[in-house]
């Protein structure tokens, strides 16, 4: 990279109070653009500070002058998607852009993202009624594109193993079997394209699971697990329309709430949970242990991050009784934004030691892992 080029991005970075120090940077048209709308947001910083706005560069467009609609459109056609995402979730959860909150049809205009879910359902409250009705079609997107991209990872995983021993002339794609289907065309190859003419695909058969299973979701509603929560309500509700399992979902702070009246609904779910307080796992683990009917066709999974507020001897004694019962125990620790692991790892290997089986997976992982236990 040369160095012109790292100049302009260590300006853009900095922002306008690098304008003197870096004032060779040569900046173009679309580059005083990008200035001005990453200063309209992150300028915000400065002034929490205590530290007053720099004047505009050449050709700058002064914040005050930039509504945050008009802020919200440059910016989506400036970023890249992803990049954008990001500054959308930090108008709304860190800067507080209130404009973007006051117009029911500049929030239905965002881009519906995990992230701006997280930060609407942090200040549900604090909104209007015409607000709070625009706050639940934006999270109701969310789930939606969510629930989309993961509902065949479960439906592939729970709803019967393939059986590849056996075909099915039922033509799906979860149960479209490459192997076979190569094997079955060979003689179909064209020479001349160098490509496979497929005249019969392969599908396999699945096995039919006739005994259902109870899987009891008991979800860490602390302020620190937003991110969770949303994922568990997705998933709950995607379980909730399979056939062989029964859901049972609850949310815990230092209160133990039981949703599993409304697991089918992740929308409901989300806009009921009261994130915030603190942490009594054990007292939620033991009002789980409570709705175990059939411990040997029951999974029990802990989302949390596994920071115990109360005393840890109720927690691991309930995990080791529905260890003895042979109930099947999931330990799922909290991810950040990142997919990386937050939790407590010493509470975690306790709970191991008791007979939980704890890990930090993705919700595909999961899946995987729900169907290992289950077959």
């Amino acid at each position: 990279m040369s160095s012109e080029e790292t100049l302009r991005r260590w300006r853009l970075i900095l922002g306008r109070y690098a304008a003197q120090p870096l004032s060779q940077t040569q900046f173009s048209a679309g580059d005083w653009k990008l200035d001005q709308a990453l200063e309209y947001l992150y300028g915000r910083e400065y002034e929490g500070r205590g530290l007053a706005r720099s004047s505009g560069g050449p050709g700058s467009l002064d914040p005050s002058q930039l509504r945050a609609v008009d802020w919200l459109n440059r910016s989506r056609s400036l970023f890249p998607q992803e990049v954008f995402e990001r500054m959308q979730t930090q108008a709304i959860d860190r800067y507080r852009l209130t404009d973007l909150l006051s117009d029911p049809a500049v929030l239905r205009s965002l881009d519906a993202t995990p992230g701006l879910a997280k930060a609407l359902l942090g200040m549900r409250g604090r909104l209007s009624g015409q607000m709070r009705d625009a706050v639940r079609e934006v999270i109701q997107k969310t789930v939606d594109e969510i629930t989309r991209k993961l509902r065949n990872d479960f439906v592939n995983a729970l709803v019967g193993r393939r059986n590849r021993m056996r075909r099915s002339h039922i033509k799906s794609a979860q149960n479209f079997d490459a192997r076979a289907t190569i094997a079955a065309n060979l003689k179909h190859y064209d020479v001349e394209r160098k490509q496979l003419v497929i005249e019969h695909p392969r599908f396999n058969a699945r096995v039919k699971r006739n005994l259902p299973w109870d899987v009891v979701l008991c979800v860490d509603q602390s302020g620190s697990m937003m991110d969770s929560v949303i994922y568990s309500a997705v998933i709950a509700g995607i379980m909730s329309s399979l056939p062989a399992v029964r859901v049972k979902l609850v949310v815990f702070d230092t209160s133990v709430v039981d949703l599993t009246h409304l697991a089918h609904d992740p929308v409901e779910v989300l806009l009921t949970v009261q994130l915030g307080g603190g942490t009594d796992i054990g007292r939620a683990v033991a009002y789980c242990e409570s709705l175990v009917g059939n411990p040997q066709r029951t999974v029990f999974a802990l989302i949390s991050d596994f920071m115990e507020g109360a005393a840890p001897g109720p927690l691991l004694a309930a995990v080791q009784r529905m260890a003895q019962a042979r109930v099947k125990l999931l330990g799922l620790a909290a991810l950040d934004e990142s997919a990386n692991p937050v939790y407590d790892r010493q509470m975690a290997q306790r709970l191991a030691d008791k007979g939980m089986h704890v890990a930090a997976l993705t919700p595909t992982h999961f899946a995987q892992w729900l169907a290992e236990v289950m077959n």
